[in-house]
């Protein structure tokens, strides 16, 4: 109990509690400290406790006057401030009138502000278990300590007594004086001494009544005033006696559970104190290694700094050269100059050959010295505007310079992600996320029976790209996978966990087939042999016209190019929602050809594809199952038929009831077991059943397709048809 000091210590004041009040964000402090505080936050009138119990033994309840127990009124001034600044409720003002003020508390131990409302800490509980605690800790570290009487004349006594109704410790002389026979004071129950005198059970601050319930919205007690009170109507409200247990339980446990677990205590915290020296270390250690790359960049910057001066250096002396050559040229054009005097005097010379020999070099210097003097420019330019820097590209690289950050966490594309013969796992980074080198992909089923020991995850290691390839899973299970990125920094934060659920049955390949049938001219179907679509035209509408005169309206057929002999199979499609009347199902192929190639009519009442046969036919009986099953999409709704021909022994499965209409998922998935003879529709997204019918499976069965007006139909591509780049993560092997 020694040990716990540290938990009875006041955030404030550092001390002991005394008279702790319990704030809304669960912490305590003392009433005297929350009372400073208020006051240094400037919430006049707040600060004290109308609900406060005297601590000293003059002004107990029994030695007070009654006056001192009326609540003074402000003064006029005091009045008019206090009114305007929303403090306090007085004759002239309602209650909750003029937006009544709401005091925030500065909370030292969370660091945040916590709401205490308009009647600040007189609507706060004291935390009496607390008060409780901590007179049993001094008790404990303070054995010989004695408690002296309070009433004594100096020197006290030690304390024998105390009265929780008087709040004060006596001897037993003080006692007897202050508690004479014969007077409502000898009935006040003696108890031990103690420095704190608490109520005898934990009241209300807004009523002063004991509490006896907790309400669970609120988290907070309540008497039986606050229960019918409007702020608790509605609320989850529990018996205090309920609340006290169902605490007392979980603490109970979880204190077990620590207890149990010491030497995993033990043990963390030692790697926590390895991890403390390692960080030591590894903060040294980096800064070392900023301050060298620091080094090495100031380093590069004098080198260049050197050469760039260099440059400038060796520009500067050419263009002198060149300028005092031209300065020098131009000196000799002078009057009086070398030059000119040569010139003159040669033009003395008589002899004409003599003359001419002379005078042939001097002429070309004197012309060249002329064109210069009338094309005059100096010789080279004074400006050095090519030699300045741009550095604004490297000055704002040096402002950006930062720790590398690790990437951030991935988001998954749930819209590119699914699972059917193979699982394709999509993400992406945030916008603003560092670049990542590779990724690592973990994956682990979750329907499989929980081991001892922590979750094991199937990892895959520096995945390329952005998407990944999950090949043979387990049919009918629900994986679980993420993915986190990792560049020079390390490893980032893995992304949030999708879920996905395989299909029930191992996924069924095949293609469109329309060779047969009478309407193929009305079926178009893609050149993947994947989707098709019904373009009833002209005749359909001709014969919509004359449908009272006993028309026969066709039905376009396609079939998949793939029978069923054996096991289970699962395939999927998507139905165009405007599709005015698809059925998709399986059946029998040889009842199929039969009932489709000729032209039936299907305003017919006796006519029902979904039977397989006439409803009225002689020979048919309710144990046979039929031949094939449709499930009927119309209009963006499933329709779940309550006739008996065309839902003979259906039966719903964790769906609606027959009779009704359902919305139309994304796509559909259909189970075939054939074995069993059973065809189950499934929501191919959630994997919801929607249907599940009998079906005789004596021949083999294939998927088929009907369209009455215009539809369409698109079956669900295998992942490993998509053209994205994906990686294997399933036979841990890299596909590109």
């Amino acid at each position: 109990m020694k040990n716990m000091e540290k938990e009875l210590l006041c955030p404030v004041c550092q001390e002991m509690y005394k008279q702790p009040l319990v704030l809304p964000c669960t912490h305590n402090v003392c009433q005297a400290c929350a009372r400073e505080v208020l006051g240094q936050q400037g919430y006049i009138g707040h600060g004290g406790d109308p609900s406060s119990e005297p601590t000293s033994p003059a002004s107990t309840p029994s030695t007070r006057s009654p006056r001192l127990s009326r609540r003074t009124l402000p003064k006029p001034d005091r009045l008019d401030r206090l009114l305007k600044s929303g403090f306090g409720t007085y004759p002239g003002r309602k209650r909750g009138a003029l937006h009544p003020q709401v005091i925030m508390f500065p909370c030292p131990a969370c660091q945040g502000d916590v709401e205490l409302g308009e009647r600040g800490l007189a609507g706060l509980f004291r935390n009496l278990t607390l008060e409780r605690v901590v007179e049993r800790y001094r008790q404990s570290v303070s054995v010989g300590g004695a408690i002296l009487c309070q009433l004594c004349k100096p020197p006290p006594l030690e304390a024998t007594k105390g009265c929780t109704e008087c709040r004060a410790t006596f001897c037993n002389e003080c006692f007897k004086l202050f508690h004479p026979w014969g007077t409502q004071k000898a009935q006040h129950e003696p108890t031990l001494p103690t420095l704190s005198f608490r109520p005898k059970g934990l009241m209300c601050p807004d009523h002063k009544e004991e509490v006896t319930h907790y309400c669970k919205t609120c988290q907070r007690l309540v008497c039986q005033l606050c229960r019918v009170r409007r702020t608790h109507s509605g609320h989850k409200i529990t018996p205090v006696l309920s609340a006290y247990q169902a605490l007392k339980d979980k603490l109970t446990k979880s204190l077990t559970y620590i207890l149990g677990n010491q030497d995993t205590v033990q043990t963390q915290i030692c790697e926590l104190e390895e991890a403390v020296r390692h960080t030591e270390v590894s903060g040294q250690q980096a800064k070392e290694e900023v301050s060298q790359l620091v080094r090495g960049l100031g380093a590069v910057l004098e080198e260049k700094r050197a050469s760039l001066l260099q440059a400038i250096e060796e520009c500067q002396q050419e263009r002198l050269a060149r300028l005092s050559a031209q300065i020098q040229e131009h000196r000799s054009l002078l009057d009086g100059s070398g030059l000119v005097g040569y010139a003159q005097e040669v033009l003395k010379e008589t002899d004409q050959p003599c003359f001419v020999q002379a005078a042939k070099q001097l002429h070309n210097r004197i012309a060249r010295a002329t064109e210069a003097l009338q094309t005059f420019r100096p010789a080279a330019s004074s400006s050095f505007r090519h030699c300045q820097l741009d550095v604004g590209r490297e000055m704002k690289l040096l402002t950006e310079l930062n720790f590398l950050r690790v990437p951030e966490a991935p988001v998954i594309d749930t819209q590119r992600t699914f699972a059917y013969d193979q699982i394709f796992l999509c993400w992406r980074l945030p916008p603003h996320s560092p670049p990542a080198w590779h990724y690592t992909v973990e994956f682990r089923r979750t329907d499989v029976p929980a081991q001892p020991g922590p979750t094991r995850w199937q990892r895959r290691e520096e995945v390329r790209g952005t998407s990944a390839l999950l090949e043979n899973p387990d049919t009918g299970s629900v994986y679980v996978l993420r993915v986190r990125g990792c560049n020079k920094a390390g490893y980032g934060e893995y992304s949030e966990d999708v879920h996905l659920h395989t299909p029930p049955a191992p996924v069924l390949h095949f293609f469109l087939d329309s060779r047969w049938g009478t309407s193929r001219e009305r079926l178009a179907i893609s050149k993947d042999q994947r989707a098709v679509r019904s373009v009833p035209g002209l005749p359909l509408l001709l014969a919509a016209d004359r449908l009272l005169t006993g028309c026969h309206l066709s039905v376009d057929v396609v079939l998949g190019d793939v029978a069923v002999t054996q096991g289970r199979s699962y395939w999927a499609c998507a139905v165009d929602p405007a599709s005015y009347l698809v059925k998709v199902g399986v059946g029998l192929e040889s009842k199929l050809q039969e009932s489709f190639q000729g032209a039936p009519d299907v305003i017919s009442p006796r006519y029902d594809p979904d039977s397989g046969h006439d409803s009225g036919a002689e020979d048919a009986t309710v144990e046979a199952s039929p031949p094939f099953a449709f499930l009927t999409i119309g209009m963006g709704k499933i329709l779940l038929g309550s006739g008996a021909s065309s839902n003979a022994g259906l039966t719903g499965r964790d769906g609606p009831t027959a009779g009704c209409t359902v919305p139309l998922p994304p796509r559909l998935g259909i189970c075939l077991d054939y074995e069993r003879g059973r065809v189950s529709f499934l929501d191919a997204v959630s994997f919801r059943g929607l249907l599940e019918c009998p079906l005789d499976c004596s021949g083999p069965v294939c998927p088929a397709f009907c369209f009455i007006g215009g539809g369409a139909v698109q079956l669900q591509e295998p992942v490993g048809t998509k053209p994205e780049r994906k990686v294997t993560i399933g036979g841990f092997a890299k596909l590109d």
